[in-house]
């Protein structure tokens, strides 16, 4: 164990909370501060997109011997189930027994802080940081950011405070401190399949539900009280847009026209609808990610993205096994164990940020197109008869922890090859011959 000292995470999100049971099993003090109120004491907010846990998250999890108390909270789900206006198509993940879970953010938030109150962290809910002294790691606490303010001095200080954080922007002020953010011209807004009388579900639950429609989508992933959360992404403005969606009447004729099998499963669309905010997408990059020995970011404060893969928290998880792997390798050489973690991470944020805004694309146009599902076909089968030679893209990201920067250059390489093998005479009849499988061994070579 490392030399224990006094440390202060700000944020008591998913991050925040997996962090602070990472730290206390190294012996360290651990506070957590967070300038909202206690989630396990209000109602969620309804501006949540549900979680798809998988390998990367799970491996973290399973690290600090959690992984089972949150699969108890968690419905497996094996394929997408592709809502087209006149068919339903399947499409399965990956290989046999290769799922996601769907978790509720709200259910999986309350019970990591409960479970990192367990190991010994605690929380300080309500306490609105304004500033953070890099040099001294010192909080700076206050009701309002001009008011008379308190400070808290730390050892160390992590900022897993989200997108926005406020750790983050006092680096930001820092000479050669790198920052960019960008915002989707795309929003979204949560709505709700209520369970049936008798507590199921109205749709397949081991699923995760897409209706993709081009330049909007909505997808719905399944809880355990028998009802699902559901997620509209639509356009801020243009035809088919939050800002074309004015009154019920017109909220109504959109879903009935454009989505017409989500009409039976969501009495209260319009109520939904109106009730719930709709809230932005945003990439958000930076470096460096610490200050000395003092002060570093993870999760979304550093590396936030839009969640098309599904990959924020598992990417937010991963950083920390990653830092506790140096943790492990240079014991109390925090320095080394900064620039180390920085140094690994930072180019594999950079490219799930890339791969979760493609996935926007495959999932809101692709999944509907005949030919980008022949292409999943063709890779499903090739892999499974060589699966030395061929893992699909989704698999090397969600079914591996292979760094994500190996999975953005292998699925560039794979797709050139699809190109080419698309590009057959009567490739949608001879797809799954000997000579498509041919062509393909040898466009490996």
């Amino acid at each position: 164990m490392q030399t224990p000292i006094k440390i202060a995470v700000v944020g008591s999100g998913l991050v925040g909370s997996l962090l602070a049971i990472y730290l206390r099993k190294a012996g360290h003090t651990v506070h957590v501060y967070d300038r909202s109120p206690d989630i396990r004491k209000i109602q969620f907010s309804g501006r949540s997109i549900n979680l798809a846990m998988s390998n990367r998250g799970w491996k973290a999890l399973d690290a600090v011997e959690i992984g089972d108390e949150i699969r108890k909270i968690a419905i497996p789900m094996e394929k997408r189930a592709i809502h087209l206006v006149d068919k339903l198509n399947f499409q399965n993940y990956g290989q046999e027994g290769e799922t996601i879970d769907s978790i509720s953010r709200g259910i999986l938030n309350r019970k990591m802080i409960d479970l990192a109150e367990a190991a010994g962290a605690e929380f300080f809910f309500e306490h609105k940081i304004w500033d953070v002294s890099l040099e001294s790691a010192t909080l700076h606490i206050g009701e309002t950011e001009r008011g008379a303010w308190e400070d808290k001095k730390y050892d160390m200080v992590f900022g897993a405070d989200g997108a926005f954080s406020r750790i983050r922007h006092r680096m930001q002020r820092q000479s050669m401190f790198d920052y960019s953010q960008e915002f989707l011209p795309i929003g979204y807004k949560e709505l709700n399949i209520p369970a049936n009388p008798d507590g199921t579900h109205k749709l397949d639950k081991n699923s995760f539900h897409i209706w993709p429609r081009g330049e909007y989508m909505l997808i719905a992933l399944a809880n355990l009280d028998g009802t699902f959360t559901c997620t509209l992404f639509m356009p801020f403005e243009g035809e088919n847009s939050f800002d074309s969606l004015k009154t019920i009447a017109s909220v109504e004729a959109f879903f009935e026209k454009n989505l017409p099998d989500t009409i039976d499963v969501i009495p209260k669309l319009a109520e939904d609808f109106f009730k719930n905010p709709t809230s932005t997408l945003v990439t958000m990059k930076c470096y460096p990610w610490t200050y000395e020995d003092k002060v570093a970011l993870i999760g979304d404060a550093s590396h936030a993205i839009v969640p098309f893969y599904g990959q924020g928290m598992n990417s937010g998880f991963e950083d920390i096994f990653i830092l506790n792997e140096m943790i492990e390798k240079y014991d109390d050489d925090w320095k080394t164990i900064f620039s180390e973690y920085q140094r690994s991470r930072k180019p594999n944020a950079d490219a799930i940020a890339e791969l979760s805004y493609r996935n926007f694309l495959e999932m809101s146009s692709k999944t509907a197109d005949e030919n980008f599902l022949l292409q999943k076909k063709i890779e499903k089968l090739f892999s499974d008869k060589h699966p030395d030679k061929w893992i699909p893209l989704y698999s090397r990201v969600t079914f591996s922890d292979r760094p994500y920067t190996e999975a953005l250059a292998i699925g560039d390489y794979q797709n050139s090859i699809m190109d080419e093998v698309l590009k057959m005479e009567n490739i949608a009849k001879i797809w799954d011959s000997p000579t498509v499988e041919n062509k393909i061994l040898e466009l490996l070579k």
